[in-house]
């Protein structure tokens, strides 16, 4: 029996340090544009095997990432960009692949590139987007960039790309490593249509900073009960023992 409580006091440690640390990611992401946070926590996991199924574990339990839509700022940065409920802007990963983001605060290097916190842009056509010299931009709600070429009056305007955006459920989609989008199926969103952003405004972070701290709370103290439950376990095998030794 001893060894049975101490099995399952220890699953549910190890499950609140889980835990804890999906809280302490989401609270250092709290003023990260776009961020969405991870829903992360303890469920109860029946043991089976011979016997009678009376013990319950605990174990760790991902619940993927929060939908809720973070604040908009406006900022006035003709880059910046703020995704509409369900809308993703679409960027290379790291293996050359295409995943989807809700940072919105884009970046553009030297040669026109446009990045998104150091990933490209992809455009509608699912190249990276490259914008010309320009004197001044505008970015609509379709995602379509326009120009004023530099050295042309300001009567001229030209298309320089549209912006790669798609439309899924957050629920449709899991987070990588890199902390970007993917689908849960394998299956490419389809296409945005119609009003897909807000020009000159940034998402905020949906951590809830408050929430987040009272849950770290929390975690705290069920991870301490776990490991009094530990040490009085331990105590009561080492009286056992003396007494059986004793004899």
């Amino acid at each position: 029996m001893t060894d049975r409580a101490l099995y399952i006091a220890m699953t549910g440690a190890s499950a609140s340090l889980r835990t804890q640390a999906a809280v302490s990611h989401n609270l250092a992401n709290a003023d990260t544009v776009g961020f969405q946070a991870t829903l992360e926590g303890t469920a109860a996991a029946p043991i089976n095997g011979q016997g009678h199924a009376s013990r319950v574990a605990a174990a760790s339990q991902a619940y993927g990432v929060s939908g809720m839509h973070g604040g908009i700022v406006n900022t006035g940065n003709t880059l910046d960009v703020a995704l509409n409920q369900d809308r993703w802007l679409t960027v290379q990963d790291p293996q050359g692949g295409v995943a989807y983001t809700r940072a919105g605060n884009l970046s553009m290097s030297a040669n026109g590139l446009l990045t998104s916190n150091g990933h490209p842009v992809l455009g509608a056509d699912g190249a990276p987007l490259t914008v010309p010299p320009y004197q001044s931009m505008d970015i609509a709600e379709d995602g379509t960039i326009s120009i004023v070429p530099q050295g042309q009056p300001a009567s001229t305007i030209a298309e320089a790309g549209r912006l790669g955006v798609v439309q899924a459920r957050t629920a449709d989609l899991v987070r990588g490593d890199d902390g970007l989008m993917r689908p849960a199926n394998g299956q490419p969103p389809a296409p945005a249509t119609g009003s897909s952003l807000v020009a000159g405004a940034v998402e905020n972070s949906n951590v809830e900073a408050t929430s987040m701290l009272v849950q770290m709370i929390q975690t705290a103290r069920a991870f301490e009960m776990q490991v009094r439950v530990l040490q009085s376990v331990d105590e009561n095998a080492r009286s056992a023992n003396s007494l059986l030794s004793s004899r």
